[in-house]
C-alpha cells in the first residue's frame, strides 16, 4: 500500500511543517485536506497542493462537522504545535502551559472526530509528532514535556481503541495509531515518515512511538 489515492486530513496545518507535508503527500498522490482557522494563513497550503478548510483543529464540535461532510478518511494528522520554555521550574508559568495546550487539545477533539472513520478504511492512520523531551523533561521545558506526554498517552489510548474493536470484531487490525518523536523537528524526515505510513501493515505499526532522529 503507498499513500496514493488516500484521502488525508492535516488539522492546524499553517506551520512550515504542514507546508512540507502537503506537499510530499500531494506529490506523492494522496487527496490532502488541511485545516487552519485563518484564511489568509491556508493559501499557502493551497498553492501546496490541499483543499483547504477554515476550521478549528481543537474544537471538537469543527472537527465532527468537518469530519461529517467527508465520505472516507484514511489518515489524521494534528499538526498544531508550539513552544513555550526555560526559567527552570519557577518559569513554567500559567499562561505558557495555556499557550501549550492546544496540542494535546487538537489530538483530542480530531482522534475523536474521525476515529469511525478511520477504523473504516482499509488502511486508517492517526499519528502525532512529539518530542524526545518526554523521555528526558527538563525544569525548563516541563510544560511542554508534560502537554507533550499527555498527547502521546492519547494517542496509545486510540491505539488500544483500534486494537480492540478489531479484535472484538475477530477482524485483521486495519487501522494504526503512532507517535513520531523528534528533537528539533526536520520537515524532511516528517515528512519521509508520513509518506512512509501506508509502507508497513498496521499490526506492526499500532502503537509504535518512531523516533524521526
Amino acid at each position: 500500500m503507498t499513500a496514493a489515492g488516500r484521502t488525508i486530513v492535516l488539522g492546524g496545518a499553517t506551520s512550515a511543517a504542514g507546508r512540507a507535508v502537503t506537499r510530499a503527500l500531494a506529490d506523492a498522490g494522496a487527496r490532502v485536506i488541511a485545516t487552519g482557522r485563518s484564511e489568509s494563513r491556508l493559501g499557502a497550503l493551497r498553492d501546496a497542493g490541499a483543499e483547504v478548510v477554515v476550521a478549528d483543529a481543537t474544537s471538537l464540535a469543527d472537527m465532527q462537522s468537518f469530519a461529517g461532510t467527508l465520505g472516507a478518511v484514511d489518515a489524521v494528522i494534528p499538526l498544531v504545535g508550539g513552544w513555550r520554555g526555560g526559567g527552570g521550574l519557577a518559569g513554567q508559568s500559567d499562561e505558557d502551559l495555556a499557550a501549550l495546550l492546544p496540542a494535546l487539545e487538537a489530538v483530542r477533539a480530531t482522534s475523536r472526530a474521525f476515529d469511525s472513520l478511520l477504523q473504516a478504511s482499509d488502511a486508517g492512520r492517526f499519528a502525532i509528532v512529539s518530542s524526545t523531551a518526554v523521555a528526558r523533561p527538563l525544569a525548563g521545558g516541563a510544560n511542554y514535556a508534560a502537554v507533550k506526554a499527555a498527547s502521546e498517552a492519547w494517542t496509545r489510548a486510540v491505539a488500544h481503541g483500534f486494537a480492540k474493536t478489531a479484535r472484538d470484531a475477530g477482524a485483521p487490525l486495519r487501522a494504526a495509531s503512532i507517535v513520531f518523536r523528534a528533537k528539533a523537528l526536520e520537515p524532511e524526515a516528517l515528512t519521509a515518515a508520513v509518506v512512509g505510513l501506508w509502507d508497513v501493515d498496521a499490526a506492526e505499526l499500532n502503537d509504535r512511538v518512531i523516533d524521526l532522529g
